[in-house]
């Protein structure tokens, strides 16, 4: 099988070979390796894909002042430009060298909801209504990602009938445009923008769309290869053991969490996994630490761990306090032995149902900013460490899978917990829509709260049998009961205290 690489597609060719005695020897069919399917996506090498969605997580996407469509459902399609340039006249058959760089934007559109989802495919003639329930998502793959040109489409319904997918034109009401240009001048890749719908027939307003953006942007300065991937490799065997901060939390242990010396202990005590959060301080060092503050207890004072300045904690990479809090990733690295694996947890704000966020913070790092820096150091000392990342964002989720092909990568969920507030985004609501996302998505798996996997063991087997690998983590998964239930599901990790 020849691996080969077209800019985002992975693809298995199929090919015949004549032996020397003139037989054909058919290798398979292509794309298909022990009757599974192994046509990939692969990774962003030097295109930008750009995600713009319509949900319910907040508030309705769609809000009309027209009396006349206010009893109105729509259908909404979206339509992709390109702003063109005039360029220079050039002999004929001489591309210019930006031209060889040019590429015809993609589009697809992805629905995911609790019930599964429908991912990555063309739209249907008229787009498609929307659900509180689900969210719908377009994906645009650009070589010129601030020259776009996006027009929502609007397609009056009649409520009185049944909304089937694809059926006949339903009358035209309006336009919403969105030019991509505007991501680089508000200087932010994901956000929120609300654009006003303008009816067809007049210059008038009938309503506003608030539609959610990211754009994900390739790691500079760093290429990824075909030499190993594992973003969707997962060897079968028994319940890996994770230590969660290494040998567990402070309050669960008797050496400080997310130190070397913790996960050394772990390590020595039969952690194959080691669990930590990655920051980036504000010198843009990646840093572990667990929570998004801290509190220095003799000064009563409370710091945001991305104020932090890395210099003033590490003066020299070679003499390393094994006690030391934040300790650099850099630091793990070097200090944790390679056959210990690492499930690295990348912090990110979340925002909690009534409006709130973590940490009290609205905003954060560039996204892309943030990821390029933990990953390069991640792909550039890596080695042959067993490493898998996890976060509690889905678009970080989505971020790591599209920017490199080397390491997986887990969606964590809490699912409906009565211990946690109940989060803003629908992707983190339950633990069904989590593993719809991550088949869209095509990650590795989730990694659940077991407060809602001990409530419901058959979404173990359900997540496994969609060819997800499931971990599960929590202040339960102490209790050796439990842990006992979750290996009898046949739960793929643990991550446990001591």
């Amino acid at each position: 099988l020849l691996h080969c690489w077209d800019s985002s597609i992975l693809i298995l060719m199929h090919f015949s070979f004549i032996t020397a005695a003139h037989q054909t020897i058919d290798d398979g069919q292509f794309g298909i390796q022990n009757g599974l399917n192994c046509v990939d996506s692969g990774w962003l090498t030097c295109q930008t894909e750009i995600r713009l969605r319509l949900h319910y997580s907040k508030v309705p996407p769609v809000s009309i002042t027209k009396k006349k469509f206010k009893n109105s459902r729509f259908r909404i399609k979206l339509a992709l430009e390109g702003i063109e340039e005039e360029e220079d006249d050039e002999e004929e058959g001489e591309p210019s060298p930006s031209s060889c760089h040019k590429m015809t934007p993609t589009l697809e559109i992805s629905v995911i909801s609790a019930n599964g989802y429908k991912s990555r495919h063309s739209q249907p003639e008229c787009g498609y209504g929307l659900d509180p329930s689900q969210w719908t998502e377009y994906s645009i793959h650009t070589m010129d990602p601030d020259n776009l040109e996006l027009t929502f489409e609007f397609f009056e319904e009649d409520l009185s009938e049944h909304v089937v997918q694809g059926d006949a034109h339903p009358g035209h009401a309006g336009t919403a445009c969105l030019l991509s240009s505007s991501f680089l001048e508000i200087g932010k890749d994901n956000g929120v923008a609300t654009l006003p719908i303008m009816g067809r027939n007049s210059r008038q307003t009938i309503g506003k769309v608030r539609v959610d953006y990211l754009v994900i942007r390739p790691i500079q300065g760093l290429q990824c290869d075909m030499s190993s991937s594992f973003t969707k490799y997962w060897k079968k065997r028994g319940a890996l053991n994770v230590g969660h901060r290494g040998a567990g939390s402070t309050h669960a242990a008797k050496i400080r969490e997310n130190t070397i010396a913790s996960f050394k202990s772990a390590a020595n005590h039969g952690a194959a996994y080691v669990e930590f959060d990655v920051h980036l301080s504000k010198d843009d060092v990646p840093i572990v630490y667990h929570d998004l503050t801290c509190f220095i207890k003799s000064e009563m004072l409370y710091f945001l761990i991305c104020f932090v300045c890395c210099s003033d904690l590490l003066d020299d990479e070679d003499e390393i306090d094994e006690h030391q809090p934040f300790p650099s990733l850099s630091q793990i690295f070097q200090a944790i032995p390679e056959h210990v694996g690492f499930n690295i947890e990348l912090k990110w704000i979340c925002q909690m149902r009534d409006g709130s966020w973590d940490g009290n913070l609205s905003s954060y790092f560039n996204m892309n900013k943030f990821l390029d820096i933990v990953l390069s150091c991640v792909l550039q000392k890596g080695g042959k460490r067993r490493i898998v990342f996890s976060c509690f964002d889905p678009d970080i989720c989505t971020m790591v899978r599209q920017k490199q092909n080397r390491y997986p990568i887990l969606f964590l969920t809490q699912g409906i917990s009565d211990r946690y507030p109940e989060l803003m985004d629908i992707r983190c609501q339950s633990t069904q829509i989590a593993i719809s996302f991550a088949q869209s998505e095509n990650i590795l798996g989730i990694s659940g709260h077991t407060e809602e996997l001990l409530k419901n063991l058959s979404y173990i087997a359900d997540a496994q049998s969609k060819g997800l690998v499931v971990f599960s983590w929590g202040e339960d998964n102490n209790d050796h009961e439990n842990r006992r239930k979750l290996r009898e599901q046949g739960i793929d990790g643990l991550i446990y205290d001591r």
